[in-house]
């Protein structure tokens, strides 16, 4: 961005916006540069004329959760990262139907979760641990344990790259996996969500016991992304990477998890070069045996 376009950028914004914000402490693989601007919208209206405005200038923008399912490269990225919260970040219960709710993109899923155990609102139980927001769940439609959140969305509302409002109905949602198709450029903003009346306590009891099997699956004492790797066609990038022999390689402080192959950890002091390096010799290997072409399940950003 050229000073004209900053300024502009914070005549929009208002307060909440930042310059030259490190991204490490933003994604749960804790690496990353830094980026050119963040900001903190916290009002519908403010953030359509700052959609609007980027879209016309030309400047890059990406929403962010929990920074989960992301890797931010070293060098940082260009343009405006966006955090939902505020409004854009509460729920609501839906007056057309008992059982129906609204969360804003910025809603974290445990607090989501929290909400529909004190509710009695079952149906999403098995996202629990996920680290990640309403929005990002939705853009990629999450799905753990035979899941998907897809399968609970009634009703998506979000922004278009000119900064208007637009709400999508079931029949015009189109999910597939880890998958949801919109216009580039798109921001949700938040989803209706159909659940199930449930008796005092099940929700939680199902919660606590999803939570105990992610914890004996998977290395949560470490910061990673989740699941690196998309599972291919009738079986499970895991036991693929399994296969390779490379559980507990390391480059840099990047490693592939002992506890499930299909997660990188960083163990400490990793760089976003380690993670991309480390990546690239699973998809190596992998192919090498299997001649199956691993897909990348995290998103990655930033400059070369």
């Amino acid at each position: 961005m050229d000073n004209r376009q900053k300024e502009g950028l914070a005549r929009l914004a208002g307060e909440g916006l930042w310059f030259g914000c490190p991204m490490d402490q933003r994604t749960t693989f804790h690496v990353g540069g830094e980026a050119e601007a963040l900001y903190e919208a916290t009002d519908m209206g403010r953030l359509q004329r700052l959609i609007a405005y980027l879209s016309k200038q030309f400047i890059p923008y990406l929403v962010v959760g929990r920074g989960s399912n992301l890797l931010v490269k070293d060098e940082g990225l260009k343009g405006l990262v966006i955090l939902l919260r505020g409004s854009l970040a509460a729920i609501e219960r839906c007056e057309t139907a008992d059982s129906a709710l609204m969360a804003g993109g910025g809603v974290g899923l445990t607090d989501l979760l929290a909400y529909c155990r004190d509710s009695g609102l079952g149906g999403l139980e098995f996202m629990a641990g996920i680290p990640g927001t309403v929005g990002g769940a939705v853009a990629m439609n999450s799905g753990a344990f035979g899941y998907e959140i897809g399968e609970r969305v009634r009703e998506i509302h979000l922004l278009t790259p000119k900064g208007d409002l637009a709400i999508r109905d079931r029949s015009q949602i189109e999910f597939s996996y880890r998958t949801l198709k919109v216009d580039k450029g798109s921001v949700i903003i938040g989803a209706v969500f159909g659940l199930d009346r449930e008796g005092e306590g099940v929700v939680g009891e199902r919660i606590s016991g999803y939570l105990r099997r992610r914890k004996e699956r998977q290395p949560l004492e470490y910061p990673s992304a989740g699941s690196v790797f998309r599972n291919p066609p009738n079986d499970y990038a895991g036991r693929l990477i399994e296969q390779t022999g490379l559980k507990g390689k390391r480059i840099g402080g990047a490693m592939v998890s002992h506890k499930h192959a299909n997660f990188i950890i960083n163990t400490g002091g990793a760089k976003a070069d380690d993670i991309l390096a480390l990546l690239s010799l699973v998809q190596e290997r992998v192919k090498e045996k299997t001649g199956i072409n691993l897909e990348p399940e995290i998103k990655v950003v930033g400059e070369e």
